[in-house]
C-alpha cells in the first residue's frame, strides 16, 4: 500500500470513529447532542444517562421524561453540593430549556436515572432510548456506552467518575418510593 494510501484510510478511520462518538439529533427547535452512558458492572441496578439539549428557538421546552430499552424505569435526577454534601434529588417536573440556552446532562450535575436495569451498559455498545419533552413531543435516541469513569462519553477520564456511581448505588439503597 502507498504511504498517501495508508495515510487516507488512517484519516478515513480517525472521523469515523469521531462521527460514531458525536451523534446529533432534532427535534423542532431542540438539538440533542451526544446521548451516552457509562459502562456498570454486571448485576447493577442502576445507569446513568447523559447529553446536551440546545434549544435555538424563541420558546421554552421542558424535558419531562423518557425512557431506554436496558431499564425498567427512566427518571431525571440532579447532582449538587449543599452544605458540603453532594445530593441527588428526582425532579419529577423535568427540566426546562430556555429559549437560545442550552443544558448539559453530566456526571455529577442533571441525568437521566436509568432503574431497575433489564441489562447493564457494555462498554462498546450502545441501546436505544426515548426522551419526552412537553412541548417538542417524542424522539427516539442512541445512548453509546463509554468506560466505566468516563466524565465525558468518549475516554475514560478518572475524576469522581467511580464516586458517582456509587452515590447512585447509595441513594438507591436509602430510597423509598
Amino acid at each position: 500500500m502507498r504511504p498517501v494510501s495508508i495515510l487516507a484510510a488512517a484519516l478515513f478511520g480517525l472521523f469515523a470513529m469521531s462521527a460514531a462518538q458525536a451523534h446529533e439529533y432534532n427535534l423542532g427547535s431542540l438539538h440533542i447532542i451526544h446521548p451516552w452512558s457509562r459502562a456498570v458492572p454486571k448485576g447493577a441496578k442502576v445507569a446513568a444517562g447523559y447529553f446536551i439539549i440546545e434549544n435555538k428557538g424563541t420558546a421554552p421546552d421542558r424535558l419531562i421524561g423518557g425512557s431506554a430499552e436496558i431499564a425498567g424505569k427512566f427518571q431525571l435526577h440532579e447532582m449538587k453540593m449543599e452544605n458540603g454534601v453532594m445530593k441527588m434529588r428526582e425532579l419529577p417536573k423535568g427540566i426546562e430549556i430556555a429559549p437560545g440556552q442550552s443544558v448539559k446532562f453530566a456526571p455529577n450535575g442533571y441525568h437521566a436515572m436509568l432503574l431497575d436495569l433489564k441489562s447493564a451498559p457494555e462498554e462498546g455498545k450502545s441501546f436505544m432510548g426515548t426522551l419526552v419533552f412537553e412541548k417538542a413531543g417524542k424522539i427516539d435516541v442512541k445512548f453509546v456506552v463509554a468506560p466505566v469513569g468516563s466524565m465525558d462519553g468518549t475516554s475514560k477520564s478518572g475524576g469522581s467518575g467511580g464516586m458517582d456511581h456509587m452515590n447512585h448505588m447509595d441513594h438507591m439503597d436509602h430510597m423509598k418510593h
